[in-house]
């Protein structure tokens, strides 16, 4: 079953939250939660709504305001969206190295102009000489 499919009317998402539907509706206006609505704007809570109106019920039974409440699941909501984004960044950062490594061929001409090759491509016949390196095989100088 989908974490975040919206099943649950106002009456069954409260007594899963162990909470009176008029505090899911007030939850609703603060913008604590924000459930679907169905046609005819009935509210349709998913489970994830769920364990969000319990993390909610267990920071104000702890003494954190409801606007504390609010400002914490906010930045829970950031903290994830960067959590995934990071994971997109690393996964696209790891593809980028492996094609890098394996295409980093370089020539040079006598006048500065430098030129990335592919692998097995051989640079273009010019009139001046051409130096080819791979930086992989560059090393310091001996001392």
């Amino acid at each position: 079953m989908d974490y975040t499919m919206p099943i649950y009317v106002i009456s069954v998402a409260a007594e899963l939250a162990d909470m009176h539907p008029q505090t899911l509706r007030q939850y609703d206006r603060l913008g604590l939660v924000t459930p679907s609505r169905a046609p005819g704007r009935a509210r349709r809570y998913s489970q994830k709504d769920v364990g969000t109106l319990r993390e909610i019920q267990r920071l104000s039974q702890e003494g954190v305001s409801l606007e504390g409440i609010r400002r914490i699941l906010e930045l829970e909501n950031q903290v994830t969206a960067l959590q995934s984004r990071i994971t997109e960044l690393s996964a696209e950062l790891a593809s980028r190295r492996v094609l890098s490594e394996s295409s980093r061929i370089f020539a040079a001409g006598l006048a500065g102009d430098v030129v990335t090759l592919a692998r097995g491509q051989r640079p273009r016949p010019r009139s001046q000489a051409l130096m080819v390196w791979r930086p992989d095989t560059v090393r310091a100088p001996a001392q």
